[in-house]
């Protein structure tokens, strides 16, 4: 195996080979977690195309089996709230070393083939040379307790190259009110049902006095 680093990516062809990659990883993950955890294909190829990003791949010859993309810049996601990071650590921030981890994914037949290791080494190096604040979320198939499943793994490949700490940061729960289905609903009184023809000619006569006025 071998490890490749990239940064704005275009080329369609790879583009394609890393999709293709990040569509069978992601597919257990999504499959189990309630949030929109896996970008479509056109948010995707933005993320590969942006300057502010690092892309690293694990390679078994001509083949991606792990890769990871960091963005140096939160300020460019949609995921952080750069007004945390400047006010709880201005320093780095300031500096532009807040760094996330946009995805980390292994291909399911590469798990247990030491990709993951690969892939922490040469990543996962830069920023403790760079003394960065590497922020990441897991979903909870990945993390179903405080300690323990991915980010005791991201901790420990940290470790295997700096000195290294786990911060916990924040955590977002889901819930549904799950209303049984025999139940009706019971309008109120004072509800007002007005026919949808007349709601058209409403319409119609509105759009034909903003037409004259023009």
């Amino acid at each position: 195996m071998h490890v490749t680093r990239h940064s704005h990516i275009t080329d369609p062809t790879l583009v394609e080979r890393l999709w293709t990659l990040y569509a069978r990883a992601y597919l257990p993950v999504v499959e189990e977690t309630v949030t929109h955890e896996m970008l479509d294909r056109v948010e995707f190829a933005e993320q590969l195309r942006s300057p502010v990003n690092r892309l690293w791949v694990v390679w078994d010859d001509a083949l991606p089996a792990a890769m990871t993309m960091i963005s140096t810049d939160v300020r460019s996601t949609r995921w952080l709230s750069e007004h945390f990071f400047a006010k709880h650590h201005p320093e780095r921030f300031a500096a532009g070393r807040v760094h996330y981890v946009v995805w980390a994914v292994v291909d399911p037949g590469y798990v247990t083939r030491g990709a993951v290791v690969h892939l922490g080494e040469h990543c996962l190096a830069v920023e403790a040379q760079e003394g960065a604040l590497l922020v990441f979320d897991t979903p909870e198939t990945n993390q179903p307790n405080e300690t323990g499943g991915s980010a005791e793994l991201l901790l420990r490949l940290a470790r295997m190259v700096g000195d290294a700490e786990l911060v916990p940061i924040s955590v977002q729960r889901y819930y549904a009110i799950d209303f049984a289905p025999e139940r009706r609903y019971r309008e109120a009184s004072d509800v007002e049902h007005v026919p949808q023809r007349q709601v058209d000619r409403k319409s119609t006569r509105l759009n034909s006095s903003h037409s004259s006025v023009s």
